[in-house]
């Protein structure tokens, strides 16, 4: 899977509120009110990655976790990077509902 070029990807991330692309990797910052809601995320979204067998970097920082999104073996953003994003995305819209 070929990688995103940088306007490709700006363009991806006008549908993606809240990412950066940053050192050839999609990232964002989200914060929850409690710890434990944080951890029950990140568990969330490890199950969706696995399912999709692509899995991010996951940051914890209190009740803050940062998801980081590259795909290491083509050294850079992929569409694989941008489903995932949009996964995560709606996965947190679905919990704060």
């Amino acid at each position: 899977m070929a990688t995103l070029s940088e306007a490709e990807i700006r363009d991806e991330l006008k549908s993606l509120p809240g990412w950066e692309y940053r050192d050839k990797s999609l990232s964002k910052l989200f914060r929850f009110r409690e710890f434990m809601d944080g951890i029950s995320f990140v568990q969330r979204v490890a199950e969706m990655a696995e399912e999709a067998d692509h899995h991010p970097d996951m940051h914890i920082n209190y009740t803050r976790v940062t998801f980081v999104c590259s795909t290491h073996s083509e050294g850079g953003v992929t569409e694989k990077d941008i489903k995932l994003a949009r996964r995560i995305e709606q996965a947190f819209a679905s919990q704060s509902s």
